[in-house]
């Protein structure tokens, strides 16, 4: 039972919605195009983002604890690590055995939806497994690589993925839906990298804060949030979205405020949290206004 507690940590429980929400902006495509989608396969489908969701957690926390990584980073409630295996280090092989075993439910679900829909979704798949074992020990280390991974991942990948899994085909509506996470999430780890400055530039590390400053990275995290919004706008002019996906604009007051609180704290760790808490509701809160969008129609 402690064994089990201990394993939530590295899990990120909290942050989990995260995958639901990307995954529901797809199925909103889905059923946007077709008007009939598989609650079954939707569910199926959540399971294994959540299941990839949890094995990406899980990796980070054990090559990060395995680097040193996480014993010199500022810890935040939204960066530096959970601190499992800084308190429990006999944790560590478990961990990785948290990270295997949810890398394989998600490489099963993403089977199952190849052998229902065809290969075309298996260059999607197999980027997707890449990623997930590969982010911390490799494009964490590149700066335009650190920058669009999260994204890709929850945004392109998840998105444009469960569209194909529920209709077996891609397209442009589920493209530009999936633009939206991938600027959001990408914002989301690129405000979570500035308390971690320091510490990933002691390993080698190569992110926009340290290679650009936190400032000008500032900047960049505006025009990341800019962006996810103009989609939506580009998307509904061309009829590529509904005009209710004009509902994700709700959050643009509270991103205006996340991103002024990032420039004018951008050196200042203990007042930029406050920025880096409402960054974490827009990534929750946007994906599911648009796909809710995309469900009226």
């Amino acid at each position: 039972m402690s064994k089990m507690k201990s394993l939530l940590g590295p899990m990120r429980v909290p942050f989990l919605i995260l995958a639901p929400a990307c995954v529901a902006v797809g199925a909103g495509t889905a059923f946007w195009q077709t008007h009939a989608i598989s609650w079954i396969q939707v569910f199926i489908i959540i399971l294994g983002a959540l299941a990839s969701h949890i094995s990406a957690n899980a990796f980070n926390e054990y090559f990060d604890f395995k680097s040193g990584l996480d014993a010199k980073t500022q810890r935040t409630p939204f960066s530096g690590g959970s601190g499992t295996l800084q308190a429990h280090p006999e944790m560590k092989k478990n961990i990785l055995y948290l990270a295997i075993i949810t890398f394989i439910i998600t490489a099963a679900v993403g089977f199952y939806f190849i052998w229902l829909r065809g290969f075309l979704l298996l260059p999607l798949g197999t980027i997707g497994l890449i990623l997930l074992v590969t982010y911390t020990i490799w494009w964490a280390y590149n700066p335009i690589l650190c920058l669009i991974a999260p994204g890709l991942g929850f945004g392109m990948l998840m998105v444009m993925g469960t569209h194909f899994c529920l209709t077996g085909s891609y397209s442009w509506i589920s493209f530009v839906a999936s633009l939206v996470p991938t600027f959001l999430v990408s914002d989301l780890l690129l405000l979570n990298q500035f308390p971690d400055v320091d510490a990933d530039k002691s390993i080698g590390r190569k992110h926009f804060p340290i290679t650009i400053g936190r400032p000008a990275s500032a900047v960049l995290y505006g025009v990341f949030l800019l962006l996810a919004y103009v989609s939506v706008v580009i998307g509904v002019i061309f009829v590529l979205l509904p005009r209710y996906s004009l509902l994700t604009l709700i959050t643009v007051i509270p991103a205006w405020k996340a991103y002024r609180g990032a420039y004018q704290n951008a050196e200042n760790i203990p007042s930029l949290i406050p920025s880096m808490g409402l960054n974490v509701v827009i990534n929750l809160t946007t994906p599911i206004l648009l796909a809710a969008g995309l469900f009226i129609g």
